[in-house]
């Protein structure tokens, strides 16, 4: 057992550290198996060497990001603890820019920062990874961001409207009224990076386009920068017609959780299909995230690993 401290400036300071009833301190604790202590201004941590050490580290971290930030939420908590446990700093990216005043996006975690680093490098971008992993977000962040700068002419959000467990023919409305909820989770994420208005204008001038991947055939896209979403429910054919779509001056991101296909039986995914046949090409761009990128509620993490295959025990 070992023992190291850290110099806390001011009890506000120490209250950020903590986060509201120890939230902060008890998810490093939980995680790294160390007792942490106060006394005298200073925080200790006790411990195994290589525990100690880790945890050492990621309190420093902390501290500068809520002395720069003035705030800790546990989604900072985690970024940090990930970024020290991969010895990359995800905080020094810069933000991406979209739309909405003050709004800041940025990768949270080592693998979300290569995520957007290959988008940024490549023309096509593969990505898989389980859900809570930000491939839509950050994908819609980078294409809002390209189309603010100049870079395309226009944004277009596809899905695929794969029924999951359920039948379209029974939603209640017409076509477009059935199609709306499978393209929904892209416009929500649009809707935290641009205003209302402003969506609502470039839509009306087809600067934002969010269409069924059935809609694409027959079509080249030219300057844009194209999104196929749940790209895990295409079939083989499907993929390639989406790929080659694209134009002069086109970006392409196809992201999709591979443990979530929802093709009827014996149909080959054509994510699957696409990342073994792509993978090597230069200018394609290939992106593997797992529940360590997860962002979103911390139990999420838990239910993605609850559902993991199982090793079959050998009698």
């Amino acid at each position: 057992m070992v023992e190291s401290s850290i110099s806390v400036v001011s009890p506000k300071s120490l209250l950020t550290l903590f986060g509201a009833r120890d939230q902060h301190i008890r998810r490093l604790r939980d995680e790294l198996g160390v007792s942490i202590s106060v006394q005298n201004g200073q925080v200790h941590v006790e411990g195994d060497p290589d525990a100690v050490a880790y945890a050492t580290e990621v309190l420093g971290q902390l501290q500068k990001y809520a002395n720069r930030h003035g705030a800790l939420a546990p989604d900072d908590v985690n970024r940090i603890l990930a970024e020290v446990r991969n010895g990359e700093a995800c905080s020094a990216h810069p933000p991406i820019e979209v739309f909405k005043i003050g709004r800041q996006i940025r990768p949270r975690t080592p693998g979300q920062a290569r995520y957007v680093e290959a988008i940024r490098d490549k023309s096509l971008v593969l990505c898989i990874g389980p859900a809570g992993t930000g491939k839509t977000y950050l994908a819609v962040a980078m294409a809002v961001a390209a189309l603010k700068r100049g870079q395309v002419r226009k944004m277009v959000l596809v899905r695929p409207a794969v029924e999951a467990g359920e039948s379209l023919g029974f939603l209640p409305g017409d076509l477009q009224a059935k199609i709306n909820p499978y393209l929904r989770p892209l416009m929500d994420a649009v809707h935290e990076m641009m205003d209302h208005e402003l969506i609502k204008r470039y839509t009306d001038e087809d600067l934002i386009e969010v269409i069924p991947l059935a809609y694409m055939r027959g079509r080249t896209l030219n300057e844009a920068f194209i999104i196929l979403d749940e790209a895990q429910n295409t079939t083989v054919s499907q993929m390639k017609m989406f790929l080659t779509r694209m134009g002069q001056g086109s970006k392409i991101v196809v992201s999709g959780d591979v443990t979530q296909v929802d093709l009827p039986p014996h149909n080959k995914s054509g994510l699957v299909d696409a990342l073994q046949r792509l993978g090597r090409i230069k200018g394609i761009g290939t992106v593997a995230l797992n529940e360590s990128d997860i962002v979103r509620h911390p139990l999420v993490q838990e239910i993605v690993k609850a559902y993991e295959p199982r090793p079959t025990k050998r009698h």
